[in-house]
């Protein structure tokens, strides 16, 4: 699931560089970036998607600067879809939409996220539905700060029944200087007809842009019901609060 607080960062950074080297030069009309990645134990909305353990990442990505439109798509290792009797470890995040600015201090991004689980075979097994979820989200930002919500239009990583649920996703990404962003986030999940499933997480972290790789650290936790979110393999709770580190390259 596509960690879009970290991308910001560092675009922002990237962008930052671009326009201490040269103010006079506009950005190329057509960009295309890639990244590749891996995370001490791969979070998305608080719930580890690999078992507490390590995961691969990569993804592309390419943005029409004078439309504001872009395109995207994102790889990750995971273990929760074999862990609930599936056959997938591999998360694949199709994206795109539009981003821009209303005013000089206030930008906007919305869009469309689908997350594929190939031949996750989740649906013939009871108590679950098809692992994948197509969400539609919206953005706004006030400087460093944004709110953001996502709906699904349907249902929501194996929850049977579970269409309409949303997530809203506050949080800032703040310049620190000399290459650090601290990263601050709150969020709450709604899982439509499975109230013991909502819970709220968090984030507090910094990003440091080596120039030659982006590093992140961060302390993660959630209120997560414990029975909710355990793993079937081991029975360890999913959302616990951690210390998470993810290394990526972007080129």
């Amino acid at each position: 699931m596509k960690k879009l607080v970290l991308a910001a960062a560092t675009a922002a950074a990237c962008s930052a560089q671009i326009a201490l080297a040269d103010d006079a030069l506009p950005p190329p009309d057509n960009v295309v970036s890639y990244n590749v990645g891996i995370a001490s134990d791969y979070r998305y909305r608080g719930i580890s998607q690999s078992r507490l353990e390590p995961a691969l990442q990569g993804g592309a990505d390419y943005t029409n600067n004078p439309t504001g439109f872009y395109l995207g798509t994102w790889l990750s290792t995971i273990k929760w879809i074999k862990d609930a009797g599936g056959n997938d470890d591999v998360e694949w995040d199709l994206y795109g939409g539009k981003r821009g600015n209303i005013t000089k201090d206030i930008s906007y991004d919305v869009g469309v996220l689908s997350y594929v689980y190939p031949g996750n075979d989740l649906a013939p097994i009871v108590g679950f539905s098809n692992a994948n979820t197509t969400e539609v989200y919206g953005q706004l930002g006030f400087g460093p700060a944004y709110i953001k919500y996502s709906h699904a239009v349907t249902n929501l990583f194996g929850f049977v029944d579970s269409k309409n649920s949303g997530y809203l996703d506050i949080g800032a990404n703040i310049d620190m200087g000399s290459g650090f962003t601290a990263n601050l986030h709150a969020g709450h999940q709604k899982v439509a007809n499975h109230s013991v499933a909502d819970y709220n997480d968090w984030k507090l972290g910094v990003t440091k842009d080596f120039g030659f790789m982006t590093g992140a650290l961060a302390v993660i936790g959630t209120d997560a019901d414990e029975v909710a979110y355990a793993s079937p393999a081991n029975g360890k709770f999913m959302g616990k609060n951690a210390l998470v580190l993810t290394l990526t390259k972007t080129f």
